[in-house]
């Protein structure tokens, strides 16, 4: 299992907390959104999923992966 913690820019409220962590959820890993921090702590299974589908999901929502 990795954990990384990836900068999303675009997040303000609420419902952004929902769709980043929904996002990352259906591509089958696990988030934690900060809002205040703009970050979302990812736990992932390296052999199931990549960072960069994880990252793909994120911006699909809409919002920039920096």
């Amino acid at each position: 299992m990795q954990t990384v913690t990836l900068k999303v820019e675009g997040m303000s409220c609420g419902h952004c907390v929902n769709s980043v962590e929904g996002a990352v959820r259906e591509v089958g890993a696990e988030g934690k959104v900060n809002l205040s921090a703009g970050e979302v702590t990812v736990a992932f299974d390296e052999s199931k999923v990549t960072l960069q589908a994880i990252k793909a999901a994120i911006e699909e929502q809409g919002y920039d992966v920096a």
